[in-house]
């Protein structure tokens, strides 16, 4: 399932189609998966590897500078990828979420040539961001259209924070080809032909999704307090708002959470865990740890972002 084709990209490679391999740059390191030829063939899962970043090297957001050490990013994203063997140059670069924002817009009709729609887009985003969408990159996918009635999915990011983390990558030595949000890439490696409430979990933010299909009813992306009660609070809250609009749009109430990630070995997956058992809900990760092609020890990333930006791979 994906929720994003080749246009939904704040990058894409020159072809539309997905690079072999993937790298996420987050707070807690640099996770990298390649597909080798022989395992697209096969259908076995990617080979992954991780790279630890120092404390503070990352500190995501849509306000200030996000790499605060892009020597040891660059550095670690370096490492991850050459452990993977890439069959190419070319990467998609997952960036956390709370660095861009994401938005499912209706509209009576959109132009039907990108460079009619964008300037729509941009005037609708005005009012809802909380800075100039004339610095920053937006891209979108219709998801839906009828008469009179049109479903926008929409990515857009500061460009000067875009900047940052291709220039990680590039200056690993690699190009960035897909640039996609953590929380919507890992949506891709979720395979629920029923309708899905979904939680993704990083370091500091949370995101909550509805799908139907291919449809997106709902994505929300919130920062995380520092403070474990007022995280918690948070997390509470983001998961009956989810909860309750499941409810409304699919007509029954939710049994089921799928989530991405680990949820042992630090304080925000520990105030998620203990949020998410309150719920009562049915719990199944999107993409476990894989049991094997793992190249290094693995850190507390999860693996669905990687995973969802490897599908459709070239």
């Amino acid at each position: 399932m994906a929720f994003w084709d080749k246009y939904l990209n704040l990058r894409t490679t020159a072809s539309g189609r997905r690079p072999p391999s993937a790298v996420e740059i987050a707070p807690e390191g640099v996770l990298a998966g390649a597909h080798p030829a022989a395992r697209i063939a096969s259908g076995s899962a990617p080979v992954v590897a991780f790279a630890a970043l120092p404390a503070g090297a990352v500190v995501p957001g849509i306000a200030e500078p996000n790499l605060r050490q892009p020597e040891a990013v660059a550095e670690a994203v370096k490492s991850a990828l050459d452990q993977v063997s890439p069959r190419s140059r070319s990467v998609s670069v997952v960036v956390p979420d709370i660095s861009a924002r994401v938005f499912v817009l209706d509209f009576d009709s959109l132009p039907a040539k990108t460079a009619d729609a964008l300037p729509v887009l941009r005037f609708r985003l005005r009012k809802v961001l909380p800075f100039d969408v004339e610095q920053a990159t937006v891209s979108y996918q219709v998801l839906s259209e009828e008469k009179h009635a049109v479903r926008v999915l929409t990515i857009v990011m500061p460009s000067a924070i875009l900047a940052e983390y291709e220039g990680a990558v590039r200056t690993a030595g690699y190009e960035p080809g897909a640039v996609l949000p953590a929380g919507l890439a890992a949506l891709a490696s979720l395979h629920a032909a029923e309708p899905a409430l979904v939680a993704t979990l990083s370091a500091g933010s949370l995101s909550t999704a509805i799908t139907r299909g291919n449809d997106l009813l709902l994505y929300r992306a919130v920062e995380l307090p520092v403070e474990p009660d007022a995280a918690l609070d948070e997390v509470r809250r983001g998961a009956a708002v989810a909860a309750a609009y499941f409810e409304d749009h699919v007509g029954a109430p939710p049994e089921r959470l799928y989530v991405s990630g680990s949820w042992t070995g630090t304080a925000e997956a520990n105030v998620f865990a203990e949020a998410i058992a309150e719920t009562g809900l049915t719990v199944e990760e999107i993409a476990p740890a894989p049991t094997t092609g793992a190249m290094t020890a693995m850190g507390p990333m999860a693996f669905a972002g990687v995973f969802g930006a490897l599908e459709g791979a070239a």
